[in-house]
């Protein structure tokens, strides 16, 4: 069993991302997944990153630190999107994180003032034409953690994983999970 937490996207805490979080708790992982925005959620990618901005990445990133601080030092930080950047800075930054799962998103590792955690492993999924991903930085990251999994699919969908999302993609989003579990298995 791999202590995981889950952060969502800039749409909120949506029933798509409750739904792949019991998904890895049927797999036989310990998942958390706390609300960022107390209990808001939007329509659109547009107005979750409006609200997003309103409240300040700075101010997200402290809440996903926050959540995070109840749970043992050896944890995966997982996020969708929006929920990569507490996922990644907390990956990097608390010691004994065991790595991150990042879905839809990733920045290098320099954006968050240090260099990726030797022992650290890195899962990331994306979509080569997503025009929310800068597929650049993307795989700057991997480079900078070394031992990175990148794994880019066909098509421009975002929010691919999330099934309460026009985006979603089933077969995309199954690869997804089941890569995901695979990497939390054999970090346990």
């Amino acid at each position: 069993m791999t202590h995981v937490i889950l952060f969502h996207h800039a749409q909120g805490l949506t029933d798509g991302v409750a739904e792949f979080a019991q998904r890895l708790r049927d797999a036989g992982h310990e998942v958390v997944v706390p609300d960022l925005y107390e209990g808001r959620t939007f329509d659109t990618i547009d107005a979750g990153v409006a609200n997003a901005e309103s409240i300040g990445f700075d101010t997200i990133i402290e809440r996903g630190r926050a959540a995070a601080e109840a749970l043992p030092a050896n944890t995966v930080y997982a996020g969708f999107s929006l929920g990569t950047l507490p996922a990644q800075k907390l990956a990097q930054s608390r010691a004994g994180a065991l790595g991150a799962l990042l879905y839809h998103g990733g920045v290098p590792a320099a954006m968050f003032g240090s260099a990726w955690p030797a022992p650290a492993a890195l899962q990331m999924h994306v979509s080569e034409g997503d025009d929310w991903v800068e597929l650049d930085e993307v795989e700057e990251l991997a480079g900078d953690a070394g031992q990175a999994e990148l794994f880019i699919y066909p098509g421009s969908g975002h929010l691919v994983a999330d099934p309460s999302l026009g985006e979603y993609d089933e077969d995309i989003a199954e690869l997804i999970l089941e890569r995901s579990i695979q990497f939390l298995d054999r970090l346990a």
